[in-house]
């Protein structure tokens, strides 16, 4: 169980939405948005000590590390429930003991046929304009005046 899980099971607890709950332990709702979102942002000391500060019946290890109780009141209703440590063995995966050594058979790679690359040729081809000739120059000053000179011809 991971301590966004944690978190959502607070949240369930005291029955509140995530700007809800943001609002009750004082942080922005980004911030809890990012700690229950898909990217799994740790959250930090600061955000896990308002949340314990503000449910002070909520144990500090079990929302830490999820060992133990969600309560530290003994006679609470989420007592009954599981003891699940944050890195316990999954059921589905256990190995019973036994280090086996999976067979495997490796399978050479196709070699790559080399061949020829084609060879791409450059041409360069320098076409030749007719001449240009100057037919007005303008300039142009700060109060927005122009003069234009034309060659004579």
């Amino acid at each position: 169980m991971s301590i966004k899980d944690r978190f959502k099971m607070v949240m369930d607890r005291e029955k509140l939405t995530a700007g809800a709950f943001a609002e009750s332990i004082g942080v922005a709702q980004a911030t809890i948005s990012h700690i229950l979102g898909p990217r799994n942002k740790y959250p930090s000391t600061e955000v896990i000590l308002r949340l314990h500060q503000r449910y002070n019946d909520i144990n500090l290890e079990w929302l830490l590390t999820g060992q133990g109780n969600m309560s530290n009141n003994p006679d609470s209703p989420e007592n009954d429930g599981f003891d699940y440590p944050l890195f316990a063995e999954n059921p589905e995966n256990l190995t019973n003991g036994l280090d086996e050594t999976e067979n495997r058979t490796e399978i050479a790679l196709e070699t790559s046929s080399k061949t020829p690359k084609e060879i791409v040729k450059q041409e360069i081809i320098y076409k030749e304009r007719p001449p240009r000739e100057i037919t007005e120059i303008r300039i142009f000053f700060d109060d927005n005046t122009y003069e234009t000179f034309k060659p004579e011809n």
